[in-house]
């Protein structure tokens, strides 16, 4: 007894102190797992009633790879990446070889956000403690520490509590941030699209298991992103003149006019059919947020919630757990100076996440486009990519000229002077 007493009293003195982490999404799991190994003591609030662990189509590139490699679960996760050449489709079923994802330099991973969910939380500690159905109703600061009104949707209850540090890792549309920084409409850029992603149970109509494909057209397109050993996914994205108005109706509805009144096709009109009764279908506008800070006082916004890059990134991922591991770093580097922690972290780390919005602009004309020059620019890729000219203007269109730089990189490791470590066994968390 007097052992364990002991033990708690060396724990308590070796903690950091206490922090919320408000979102149990990716960039939030891994947040709390890295503060954790850091030495916090974390409390995670959690929206939904338990995990989500919903699965579209991500990538995974160098950094989200080496960051995920030193808080040790890059492990728990593995490349989907099918074998075939992804092919380009229309909607009479013809169908030509061109360029897909895998294709990007750097050898990304493909992957599901479930994968990435949960391997982060494979490494969250057991002590770790997880409170469903809870949000944040107030957040009020001073010097010395965070006081959080936390509301339990479940049973109708409040209880206020004090933390020395609050993380709002609660997405695009984020609590933490509207009660400390400001409304949406604030930092919130609309870039005038809409997506619909989600699981397809089989294989779409017209193509062959493991087929990677997309349908693009002027202001619209089908992606399907087939797995080597999973079900597809689906995006569906399209352009729009009144983004409000994209949520009037239901997903269905909007989704079928915009890809009307032409005839589908099959493909098309199986996964648009599919998407009617999908389990987890997301639904929702292309934003970016922008903010002149991701931190003010003891409150910091990660992932989403500070800068959302959009799908057409393919960063999300990647920049939350290059977030997560660079935030524990600093915490590190600078124990007992929170604000020149967190400053630290928002100097080394913002470079990288303006790289990726300002990349997410210019590819998103890889996943829908405009016009039928465009069409034709992007049937020309593989044959562009045979000579070295028109390779480096492919490189620069698709904003790949500049991955190795930002895209690969080991952030922590330039910031630390120190490599990645050899990867780490992970022992996975099971509930």
């Amino acid at each position: 007894m007097t052992k364990m007493v002991s033990m708690v009293e060396g724990m308590r003195e070796n903690s950091k102190g206490r922090v919320l982490v408000v979102g149990m999404g990716i960039s939030g799991t891994a947040t709390a797992a890295r503060l954790h190994r850091a030495g916090w003591t974390p409390v995670i609030v959690e929206r939904a009633a338990a995990r989500r662990s919903g699965g579209y189509f991500v990538l995974l590139l160098g950094v989200g790879k080496k960051a995920a490699q030193r808080m040790g679960f890059l492990g728990a996760m593995h490349n989907r990446a099918p074998v075939k050449p992804h092919l380009d489709l229309d909607r009479k079923g013809r169908a030509r070889t061109a360029s897909g994802f895998t294709d990007l330099p750097g050898a990304p991973w493909i992957m599901l956000r479930g994968d990435a969910e949960k391997a982060v939380f494979s490494a969250l500690p057991e002590d770790v403690e997880i409170r469903y159905s809870t949000v944040p109703t107030r957040i009020d600061q001073d010097a010395d520490g965070v006081d959080v009104t936390l509301h339990d949707t479940a049973n109708g209850t409040s209880t206020t509590e004090r933390f020395d540090l609050v993380v709002g890792a609660d997405g695009l549309r984020s609590t933490v941030r509207s009660l400390v920084f400001g409304p949406p409409e604030d930092y919130l850029q609309r870039l005038n699209y809409m997506i619909a992603a989600f699981e397809y149970p089989g294989t779409p109509e017209g193509l062959p298991p493991n087929q990677s494909a997309g349908l693009l057209e002027p202001g619209r397109s089908m992606w399907v992103f087939a797995f080597s050993d999973h079900d597809p996914t689906i995006l569906l994205t399209y352009r729009t003149d009144d983004v409000d108005a994209e949520f009037t109706q239901s997903p269905s509805e909007r989704i079928r006019a915009a890809f009307g009144p032409q005839p589908l096709g099959g493909t098309l009109d199986a996964v648009i059919s599919a998407a009617d009764s999908a389990d987890g279908l997301l639904f929702d506008s292309v934003e970016q947020v922008h903010l002149d800070h991701w931190h003010r006082g003891r409150v910091v916004l990660v992932g989403d919630s500070a800068w959302c890059i959009t799908l057409y990134g393919g960063m999300g991922v990647s920049a939350g757990f290059a977030g997560a591991d660079l935030l524990g770093a600093m915490l590190e580097e600078h124990p007992g100076d929170l604000e020149t922690a967190l400053s630290r972290w928002e100097k080394e780390l913002r470079p990288y996440i303006e790289q990726y919005q300002e990349g997410a602009l210019r590819q998103r004309p890889v996943f829908v486009m405009e016009t039928r020059l465009q069409l034709m620019v992007r049937r020309a890729i593989p044959t562009l990519t045979r000579f070295k000219l028109g390779a480096r203007l492919v490189a620069r269109m698709m904003g790949t000229d500049r991955m190795a730089e930002f895209h690969d990189a080991d952030i922590v490791g330039r910031v630390l002077g120190r490599p990645a470590p050899p990867e780490e066994r992970i022992v996975a968390r099971t509930a």
